[in-house]
């Protein structure tokens, strides 16, 4: 086999892979009579409850998760109703990660049913990314009898973006020159970019951005003040399909965490957000004493039947101040959080370091962030750590999100 040349390095691949409709499509292979029948799983239309999942059957009649039980009744009155078998998709999924496994030992799990894979170093052994993702998906039917879709990209962004484009059981694979990525980004709606979320989306849309090409071709300055320095650099890298994050990078280093199990399951909005921001500031408080500065914030949320998911975002600029602590934690907030029960709520830092300097050249292309602005947040935060410091924990309370 073909040696790599080390003055001229192939590039990174990624793969993010999807299992299609995964707690339907476990049910319908462990239970033929419904195999090609609208399948709901979550609680029944008599009871107060909402959809964990959906078979592709029930999605044609616009059936989808978190949805309420009774309404996805009205949208699709064949539908069948089943409980879900939360062991039995943990098994099945332990299954799946473990083919992942036998690719490549830098495997990330988004959720029960979702992985993103570097699969760089396994090209010599297995071939180019698209042969692999093929493999996957085949060991993938043979061992579980279920189909997965696989996005091939250069990085974890547009993997994850690849990966949803031909659903179900499908293999989409992202081009790796910058102009070509351009072009493949630049016909989708605003609405499939990562950490887009509605009230966001509305943002963008007011400024005539409904695809990810006018994105790119959008002033930074103009963007920033709709949304933000911090998101519109993100958003303007990411519509430029550059994507640094890496799998496994972080393991090693250091990380700061809190998080809350409630003594009932919650499903009222303001206690989840309440409690959710004081762990929030709590990290905030801690990463301040610590001296460090984090690159990735992380929440993580327990549903009232266990399943967990965990979710990050990277920030452009190492950060340690409350303000940009809590944007980017309520983001991810009102990214994930369901009209579901929850058990567990957290929230985390990653990716330590000990200055604030950018991590990449890359953000020379937007030097329009104000430093003068971060400093204000800085001073504020540590003002804020003296008084509860010297007057106790809840001696402040927050009029607003700043």
């Amino acid at each position: 086999m073909k040696t790599t040349d080390p003055l001229n390095p192939a590039p990174t691949t990624f793969l993010h892979v999807d299992m299609d409709a995964f707690f339907a499509s476990v049910e319908q292979r462990d239970h033929p009579e419904l195999r090609g029948k609208p399948v709901v799983v979550g609680a029944p239309p008599d009871q107060r409850g909402v959809v964990a999942a959906a078979s592709y059957e029930a999605r044609k009649y616009g059936i989808h998760s978190a949805m309420p039980s009774r309404t996805a009744l009205q949208k699709c009155p064949q539908a069948i109703f089943v409980s879900h078998n939360m062991a039995n998709y943990k098994e099945v999924s332990r299954q799946i990660m473990r083919i992942f496994e036998s690719y490549t030992p830098l495997v990330q799990p988004l959720s029960i049913d979702e992985a993103f894979l570097d699969v760089t170093g396994a090209r010599r052994l297995f071939g180019d990314g698209p042969t692999i993702a093929a493999k996957i998906r085949s060991d993938i039917r043979e061992q579980t009898q279920l189909t997965a879709s696989v996005g091939v990209a250069p990085n974890m962004f547009l993997a994850k973006i690849a990966s949803d484009m031909d659903k179900p059981d499908g293999l989409t694979v992202v081009p790796f020159e910058p102009a070509a990525i351009e072009a493949f980004l630049a016909p989708l709606p605003i609405g499939r970019m990562w950490g887009v979320g509605q009230v966001t989306q509305k943002k963008l849309l007011s400024l005539g951005l409904d695809t990810i090409g006018k994105l790119q071709q959008c002033d930074f300055n103009r963007l920033k003040s709709a949304i933000g320095a911090r998101a519109a650099t993100g958003f303007l890298r990411l519509a430029h399909g550059i994507d640094e994050r890496g799998i496994g990078a972080e393991v090693d280093e250091k990380s700061i965490s809190n998080e809350v199990t409630f003594p009932e399951d919650v499903v009222d909005r303001e206690t989840i957000e309440a409690t959710y921001k004081r762990l929030v500031d709590k990290v905030g408080a801690r990463l301040r004493k610590a001296g460090f500065f984090a690159r990735t914030a992380h929440l993580k949320i327990r549903w009232s039947d266990f399943s967990t998911i965990t979710r990050q975002t990277r920030f452009p600029i190492p950060c340690d101040d409350d303000m940009t602590l809590r944007e980017a934690g309520m983001d991810l907030l009102n990214e994930n959080l369901r009209h579901r029960p929850v058990r567990l709520i957290g929230f985390g830092v990653s990716g330590l370091v000990e200055t604030a300097e950018p991590q990449t050249l890359q953000l020379n292309l937007f030097e329009n962030l104000d430093p003068g602005h971060r400093e204000k947040r800085n001073r504020l935060s540590n003002t804020a750590d003296s008084v509860r410091e010297k007057y106790g924990e809840n001696s402040l309370k927050r009029a607003s999100d700043l």
